[in-house]
């Protein structure tokens, strides 16, 4: 069995800008976010890279955090795991219990990943994605595997939980 690599994890910087910009419009469409209902310009929020920008986590920090973003440059390296478990280790560390995601019904692939992470299925919002269109015209109808894009499926992870 092949192991996989061990990743730093670091705060973004200046120079990493350009490249947030970029990977944010071509994974998001803009580095314009919207979830349930509010809009969040990504490149503005506090932000995780992994050094040689294999990958990116944003985030926004109040009583609970929220994930606003993450992206792998490839995916199936341990990058995601590597971001999250970082992510988490500040958070608790900044006396934040929970951690919390949103994606969207048509995400498979997220919602596996999460569930993997220790993330539990908090609430679906049933049509939120209809409604965030109001806001971001150019979210699809259709998403991965042909599955219409309606629902927001917010996870959180209990900080408290983790070593």
């Amino acid at each position: 069995m092949t192991s996989l690599p061990t990743w730093n994890v670091r705060d973004k910087t200046e120079d990493d800008q350009t490249w947030i910009e970029d990977l944010l419009s071509s994974r998001w469409g803009s580095p314009i976010i919207v979830v349930h209902g509010e809009r969040f310009d990504a490149t503005a929020l506090p932000a995780l890279v992994v050094d040689g920008r294999y990958g990116l986590a944003t985030c926004k920090i109040a009583e609970v955090a929220e994930l606003i973003t993450l992206d792998a440059v490839t995916t199936g390296q341990g990058i995601g795991t590597a971001l999250i478990k970082e992510l988490s280790i500040r958070l608790k560390h900044q006396g934040i219990g929970q951690l919390w995601v949103t994606t969207t019904n048509d995400n498979i692939g997220a919602l596996r990943f999460y569930q993997q992470q220790g993330f539990r299925i908090r609430r679906i919002r049933s049509n939120a994605v209809d409604q965030a269109r109001h806001i971001k015209p150019s979210i699809p109808l259709i998403g991965r595997h042909g599955i219409p894009i309606r629902d927001e499926i917010e996870l959180a992870m209990d900080l408290d939980e983790i070593g």
